[in-house]
């Protein structure tokens, strides 16, 4: 089975107090890099390797290196098949993950996206029960 991961930016925030109180430029407003809505597809496999480039040779370009640094994991994870966040989310194939700008931090949804190959993969999928409940929860 292959696997894909997307990205979606579903939220944004701004905090303009912390902003006021402890950046250089009091007034740098919410993030310019992402807009609510954008989709970011990663692929692994015959010589496409979009982890591998950061994502900069997606259509739009990932772009920046600091919401890398705190999503690549994630994304890593669902290209080799693992469950992103097995008893954390309500689907194992999902994450919510944010930036670490704390002034204004950008909010991902990080998804598995499996391909089936074959038969075998169809049957697993369709058999496989992939969410998690309250039960199962780990709540640290």
């Amino acid at each position: 089975m292959k696997h894909k991961c997307k990205v979606t930016v579903i939220d944004k925030k701004l905090f303009p107090e912390l902003q006021k109180d402890y950046l250089a430029d009091p007034e740098s407003g919410p993030c310019p890099c992402f807009e609510v809505g954008q989709e970011y597809l990663f692929e692994r496999e015959a010589g496409k390797d979009d982890f591998y480039h950061f994502g900069r040779e997606l259509n739009p370009p990932f772009p920046c290196a600091e919401a890398w640094d705190a999503v690549s994991r994630y994304i890593y994870t669902a290209l080799a098949g693992g469950a992103i966040m097995k008893n954390w989310a309500n689907d194992e194939r999902i994450m919510i993950a944010c930036c670490n700008d704390g002034t204004r931090p950008v909010v991902f949804k990080i998804e598995r996206i499996d391909v089936p190959e074959s038969a075998e993969d169809e049957a697993f999928l369709a058999g496989h029960d992939f969410s998690c409940s309250k039960e199962d929860a780990y709540t640290g």
